[in-house]
This record gives C-alpha cells, sequence and structure tokens, in this order.
C-alpha cells in the first residue's frame, strides 16, 4: 500500500519546528558551557529524531544532514573530539540548513533542493576523516585504489578462471533507507562470490556515511551479464556500471565496449510515481496551515458550553410557542452568559505564549553581536505573556528590526562604552506584560540614545522640517520624525540597520493590527521602544456613535474619555481646529466632514470623543452616543482594504452594519 506523504506534512512541519527551537536554543547554552555533555546529548537526540522524520517523509537531504551531525555529537559524547567554538558554528549553520529547508516544505511543500556537500565536508573534518573522495565526481580510478594485496588477489582469481568485476551502484534518489538498500545488494552479491573490497568502507556504508553511490569489487565465476541481471531485479538503483579487472588494471583502463551502464526501467517508473508525487505536494503550495495547540482542558470547556448552547436552544424553541414573556427573558439571559464564558473560552483556544516569537531573538542577536564585534547581553522577561495567534504572526518582523536596530547603532562597541564608564558588554532587553486588554512589548538597549540634533539636521536635509520650524520642536515631536517615510540618520546605508531606516514600515506594520508605538531615550543612557497591541483582533469592546443616519464604532481601548466641548471655543490655528482642554490644546476632528455625512443644526453644544494615539490626542465630534457594545470585527475584503479611516465592520443585532473607525490614520 502506497503512503500519501501529503497528509503528514502539516504535522511534520508543526514537530520540526519545535525540535529546531529546541535544537536552537541548547545550540546557544551549548556555545556558553561547551564542557556539559548533557546538552550534546539533548541536540543528539533532537538530530536523530529529525533524521528519523524526515527520512520518513522522503526528505532525504534534511536526513543525510542530521546523519553526519549525528557522528560528530557521537564523537563528542564518547570523548573522541572536544566541542569549540569552531565545532559550535559549524552545527549553527547545520541548523540554519534545516530550518531553510522546513521553511522550503512550508512555502513549496518540498524541502531546499541544496545536498548541503559542504556542509557534510565540514562535519567530515571535525571528525579527522579524509572523505573527500565522497563528494567529488570521483573517476574510475579515483574510485578503486587497489592496493597490491587486492591486486594479487584479482590477479590468483583470474588465474582460477574466476571473474573480478568493478561495480558502481548509484542509487535511486527516492530510496529513503540507503544503508537497508545497500545491506541488500551486499548480500545478493556475496551469493555470487566475495567481495574483496568496498568504497566506503562497509562500516561507513552501515552508518550511513554515504550519498548515493558506492564500489565493490566481486571476486566469482559468474558472467557480466548474469550479475547485471541479478542486481537489475533490486528495486530503488539508478545505475549499475560494471567494469571487468585484472591484476595491474584499473577500472578507467577498461575498454568502452566492456563497460555496461544502463538505466534501469524499473527506476524510470518510480521516478515517474516520485513526479507524481512531487507534483502533488507542490499543489499543495502555500497550504500548510496555521495551527495552535491547546490544553485538553480548554477543549472540553468548549465543549461543555456548546453542549449547554443546545440545551438552552431547546428551551427557546419550546417557549417560543407560549406567552411567557418573563421565562423567555430568563432564557436569554441565561444565554448571554453562555455566550461571554464561550467567547473566553474561544479567545483562550486562540492565545499562544509570545515566547514563539521572542525564541527566535537569541540566536539573532548571538549572530550579530559575533558580526559587529560587540558583547551583548539579551534579556528576556515575560515569555508566557499570552496573545492571539493572528497578533503572533504580525509582531515577529517590527520586533526584530527594533532589535537589530538597538544593536546596531544603539549600543555602542566596547572601546566607545568603556570612555562613558559602562561595561564593555552592551544590554538588550526585551520584556512584554499584560495591561488590560493589551500586550506591551518593549525593547529596551542601554546604548547611546538618540541625538536629537543630528535628527533634527538630517529632517531640515531632506526638506520634511524647515530650520526655524527645528528650532521650535519638542524631544517628543523630534522622536516622530523617525517614523517619517524613507528617514534615516545614519550616513550609510547598513545592511543590518540604521536608526531610523524602516521604523514607518514599523509603524505601519504595529498600526495595521490596532496597536501603538512609543519611544523614550535618553543620551547616553539609553533608548526604549514601547508597543502596545490588542489581546485580539477579533472581537472588542466598542463606543456605539451616530453621524447623521449613519452608525459608527470606536473601539474603546482607543477612547480616553468623553466630554461635551462649546463651538464657540473652538479656534481656528493655521487650518487646524483646536480647544484649550485641562491646560493642553486638544486637536479637533470633524467626522461628518472626514467621512460624508451631514452635520448637525443644533451644533452649539458639541459631543467630543477623546481618542488617543500613543502620546497623541484629538477629539472627536460625534452627533450622539449610542452606547458600549462588544462586536465582531469583520474584513472589508480585498477591493475596500485601502480606504482610510476605516478599520473594518461589524454586523449589528437588527442586522444593520456597522464601520470601526481607524483611530491610527485619523490622528
Amino acid at each position: 500500500m502506497d503512503l500519501d506523504i501529503n497528509q503528514y506534512i502539516d504535522v511534520f512541519v508543526e514537530e520540526a519546528r519545535e525540535h529546531l527551537q529546541n535544537m536552537n536554543d541548547v545550540l546557544l547554552e551549548l556555545e556558553k558551557n561547551s564542557s556539559n555533555l548533557e546538552l550534546v546529548n539533548e541536540i543528539f537526540r533532537v538530530a536523530h529524531t529529525i533524521k528519523g522524520m524526515s527520512g520518513t517523509m522522503g526528505f532525504n537531504n534534511m536526513a543525510n544532514l542530521t546523519h553526519e551531525m549525528e557522528n560528530v555529537l557521537q564523537a563528542a559524547r564518547s570523548n573522541e573530539i572536544s566541542i569549540n567554538e569552531e565545532v559550535v558554528d559549524i552545527l549553527f549553520e547545520c541548523f540554519d540548513a534545516l530550518d531553510s529547508s522546513v521553511n522550503s516544505i512550508i512555502e513549496g511543500g518540498k524541502e531546499s533542493q541544496d545536498s548541503n556537500d559542504s556542509l557534510i565536508e565540514k562535519l567530515w573534518k571535525i571528525l579527522n576523516k579524509d572523505q573527500s573522495n565522497k563528494l567529488d565526481g570521483k573517476s574510475r580510478s579515483e574510485s578503486c585504489k587497489l592496493n597490491e594485496y587486492t591486486e594479487e588477489i584479482i590477479y590468483k582469481a583470474s588465474m582460477e578462471g574466476l571473474n573480478a568485476f568493478e561495480i558502481d551502484i548509484k542509487l535511486s534518489e527516492t530510496c529513503m533507507l540507503k544503508s537497508a538498500r545497500a545491506f541488500i545488494i551486499f548480500n545478493t552479491l556475496e551469493s555470487f562470490g566475495e567481495i574483496i573490497y568496498s568504497n566506503p568502507s562497509v562500516e561507513d556504508i552501515e552508518d550511513e556515511k554515504f550519498k548515493l553511490e558506492f564500489s565493490v569489487i566481486l571476486i566469482t565465476q559468474l558472467e557480466k551479464d548474469m550479475v547485471f541481471k541479478e542486481l537489475n531485479q533490486i528495486s530503488e538503483i539508478e545505475s549499475i556500471t560494471i567494469d571487468h579487472l585484472e591484476k595491474g588494471k584499473v577500472a578507467a583502463a577498461v575498454t568502452a565496449e566492456e563497460n555496461v551502464e544502463i538505466k534501469l526501467e524499473s527506476t524510470e517508473s518510480s521516478n515517474e510515481e516520485n513526479h507524481k508525487t512531487e507534483k502533488n505536494i507542490q499543489n499543495r503550495s502555500g497550504k500548510v496551515g496555521k495551527t495552535v495547540r491547546v490544553d485538553i482542558d480548554r477543549l472540553d470547556n468548549l465543549m461543555n458550553l456548546v453542549s449547554e448552547l443546545i440545551i438552552i436552544k431547546t428551551r427557546m424553541d419550546d417557549l417560543s410557542g407560549s406567552n411567557n414573556g418573563e421565562n423567555m427573558s430568563e432564557a436569554i439571559e441565561y444565554l448571554e452568559r453562555i455566550t461571554t464564558n464561550l467567547h473566553d473560552a474561544v479567545m483562550k483556544v486562540r492565545m499562544v505564549p509570545i515566547e514563539r516569537v521572542f525564541n527566535r531573538f537569541p540566536r539573532m542577536v548571538r549572530d550579530l553581536a559575533k558580526e559587529l564585534d560587540k558583547e551583548i547581553d539579551l534579556q528576556m522577561s515575560g515569555e508566557e505573556t499570552e496573545v492571539d495567534r493572528t497578533v503572533i504572526d504580525e509582531i515577529g518582523d517590527p520586533l526584530i528590526h527594533l532589535i537589530r536596530n538597538s544593536i546596531d547603532h544603539g549600543i555602542e562597541i566596547p572601546s566607545e562604552r568603556l570612555e562613558h564608564g559602562k561595561p564593555e558588554q552592551g544590554t538588550v532587553v526585551l520584556k512584554s506584560y499584560p495591561d488590560g486588554n493589551n500586550v506591551v512589548i518593549e525593547v529596551e538597549d542601554d546604548g547611546k540614545g538618540i541625538d536629537y540634533n543630528k535628527v533634527k539636521k538630517k529632517a531640515i536635509q531632506k526638506g520634511i522640517v524647515t530650520e526655524r520650524e527645528a528650532d521650535t520642536l519638542s524631544n517628543e515631536e523630534i522622536i516622530r520624525l523617525l517614523f517619517a517615510p524613507g528617514f534615516s540618520t545614519s550616513d550609510k546605508i547598513s545592511d543590518i540597520s540604521g536608526r531610523g531606516v524602516g521604523l514607518d514600515v514599523v509603524k505601519s506594520k504595529i498600526e495595521s493590527i490596532n496597536g501603538t508605538i512609543e519611544v523614550e531615550s535618553e543620551p547616553y543612557k539609553g533608548t526604549k521602544f514601547i508597543i502596545r497591541i490588542p489581546l485580539t483582533l477579533a472581537i472588542i469592546q466598542a463606543l456605539l456613535v451616530k453621524l447623521d443616519e449613519e452608525i459608527f464604532a470606536i473601539p474603546l481601548s482607543s477612547i480616553n474619555e468623553i466630554t461635551n466641548v462649546d463651538s464657540s471655543n473652538i479656534r481656528d490655528i493655521q487650518g487646524q481646529e483646536i480647544v484649550l482642554y485641562r491646560g493642553k490644546t486638544l486637536p479637533i476632528i470633524r467626522l461628518n466632514e472626514i467621512l460624508g455625512t451631514k452635520p448637525r443644526d443644533d451644533n452649539e453644544e458639541l459631543i467630543v470623543v477623546i481618542v488617543r494615539k500613543g502620546d497623541k490626542q484629538a477629539g472627536l465630534i460625534v452627533d450622539n452616543l449610542l452606547g458600549q457594545q462588544e462586536i465582531v470585527i469583520k474584513s472589508l475584503g480585498k477591493y475596500l482594504s485601502g480606504v482610510k479611516y476605516l478599520s473594518g465592520a461589524t454586523i449589528l443585532g437588527n442586522g444593520n452594519i456597522s464601520l470601526i473607525l481607524d483611530i491610527n490614520s485619523l490622528i
């Protein structure tokens, strides 16, 4: 029965990612404590598991690489070699190759086509074995360097009327268990006569220390055609080459007429089947699912709530035939409690620890520190903070950029730090914690901070502000310039990052998930980026407001307060309406003008909803307040995705649609 591996790819990817993350964590520990054999054992176990998984799935490049990793790790376990910086670096390279293969499987259903020859050669060199002949496209003379003893055996065999054949065998690319297939071939050949030479050695072949090819010398009574015929019946062989050997003649001297090299028909058919399998896998491109691992207790709770939902549905069906309004009201209250609990339960199912994002940063910091010759201590806390699965997918890239930014241009080189009385080792702190309906993530470094004068000069150069305007800017306003599109304080473009490079992208990415970003910086002390993101993007608390006959929703997390303002107190300053509120100027936004609705006639006393984005505030003028409500956010779809000031829509209880205002684009 053929095994359809398509159905297992999702499981493979999820498991492989988990094992690779474990390998990455342990490698980072091993780098700090190379004498800890328990860490070596753990990496060995992970490599062994990945080898078995990838071999079963037919991902041979991954299986071969992890097998060679096992050999090096086994040598370390038995104290044949010691773990040093070179070994750890090569193991990290192996991790990167495996990670790249898993990403390739996610994107296209197939592992990376790189056979990792250079990495395997590095691993062999660690073991002090000259295995280069296994990797080179070997010539016939190189593949069989016959010593005097072997040649003497061939001579004696020919004197006794026996034949000596050099047999080169190449296994099919689809062969999943190479050593087992080689064992069958050896058994078959030994039934014909005696194998006097093998390249690689029999031990290496048993340990799968070979690619797809191996050579043997066979002494036998059989003729060449008979040997070929018997070998031809073994499956998963791509080609067989048989040369007749005589004393003093290496295989390269044999004439072309004596060579037999045939592509096996059985292999062609298996290749066809493999091609179909590959095609099936490719058809799945992009369909590797997003998964969440859920505690069984949470699922049990979900099941119980659904059961109660069915019970109340039956009860309401019974009550619908009677006129007992009191019982119906009780049933509706009960239903409301169940739906609230159900919402909470589903939310918990969707929640995953932010650790999933944080896990990738220790390795990234380690590589950057080596590249820049800096000493960096990454301190992480709050990894257990849970956020919605969709938020996890979106927050990774902005955090990568901010951390790279801090290491490259925030933290100084060791000599410069010593001049300012700082320790040589710079510190990057990454922490997260819940704050009401939001999660806060902070990225803080103890570097040189933001040079406000440099930011102003660059802003003037780029024509963003005039010299006169620049002189009046506060530090907070200067920091906002960093988030202007294309703004950079770097004198040259860095491959790693630059203070300000791409910060507009970071900001827009965070705002796309209804989050905000703030910056605090102190010269020579450091910089802190504070990101606030909602716990979930699916269901939120909102304030429903009315503009003319239309109902709009404002996310409650963006609202500071609601107040009344006399229209006579509104002043127009350079085209921007403002009002003095609690000793500060508050910009006023007339929603009816932006959204194209009719303004109210009696507009002496205005209802103003004060909203915030980071440290900025604005007052939204609305016609009426309808109250707070829990709403389910629905996407506007790709055709309306570019509409300004709107982030989605929701369906109200009466079936009408209410548009949700995007506060980040309004302020």
